[in-house]
């Protein structure tokens, strides 16, 4: 499968940091994660197991994203996590009495976006407490994910994967990547659309569903219709091919 062609030092600005986590899945998961959208700087905070990275269940969970697994870094503090970077926002789905200004998850990928070049860290805390207060008054943004409020827990991983997503589509400034999922053929022309027009016109004439004489809407209508369908020049030459039928078995 081929990939959109991206500035890789653009993705490697956003920093992943997760803190005290317990599961080693859990940590391959957010790799994977991470993998599949571009990014690959993690580093972990005193996570329960010093050898959370070669576990097997993180290595099971991390599936191909074993360079970014292996690659994470694993510090004694969020001083450390936080190292070099200009910018970091604290995910949580507690909000705090005194806390960083609030962001939407979209609206902190369009400021990454906007300063591309900005060493950035998302801060994700423990699966079961979350970040301490001390961590997040650390941070410059508090991000809340608006889940369901009747059940707004999300996985660490998920909660990865909701950022990096949001991150990655900014940076990218919504193209559609160059891949093989789906055909995308060559535009018909306006000329093609207006010939198939023409032609359906006959063949409806022919077989008596439309009236030359008074053909009121249906011809605005089915011009509006081709219009809206964005036509492709392989799907102009099935549409005459239909109509080429109508009328050679229709022939008088």
């Amino acid at each position: 499968m081929n990939t959109p062609n991206t500035d890789t030092s653009v993705f490697s600005a956003l920093r992943i940091v997760l803190v005290e986590t317990s599961h080693p899945g859990n940590i391959g998961a957010a790799a994977r994660a991470m993998k599949t959208m571009g990014f690959s700087d993690l580093v972990l905070v005193n996570p329960r197991f010093p050898d959370a990275v070669s576990q097997e269940e993180a290595i099971a969970f991390a599936s191909s994203a074993l360079d970014v697994l292996s690659g994470a870094r694993i510090v004694g503090s969020i001083d450390e996590a936080l190292e070099g970077c200009r910018f970091a926002a604290a995910v949580t789905s507690r909000l705090r009495e005194f806390s960083p200004p609030i962001l939407t998850a979209r609206a902190l990928a369009c400021q990454l976006a906007a300063t591309p070049g900005r060493p950035t860290a998302l801060v994700f805390g423990n699966e079961r407490y979350g970040l301490p207060n001390e961590i997040v008054e650390k941070c410059n943004a508090l991000i809340n994910i608006p889940a369901n409020p009747d059940y707004s827990s999300l996985n660490l991983a998920q909660a990865v994967q909701v950022l990096t997503y949001e991150c990655r589509m900014a940076l990218l400034g919504d193209k559609l990547p160059d891949t093989d999922i789906g055909f995308r053929g060559e535009l018909a022309t306006i000329a093609d659309i207006e010939g198939v027009f023409a032609h359906f016109e006959e063949a409806l004439t022919r077989i008596e569903f439309l009236n030359p004489h008074t053909p009121k809407k249906m011809m605005p209508r089915l011009r509006r219709l081709f219009a809206r369908a964005g036509l492709e020049v392989e799907e102009v030459n099935i549409l005459r091919g239909i109509a080429r039928q109508i009328l050679l078995k229709t022939g008088r």
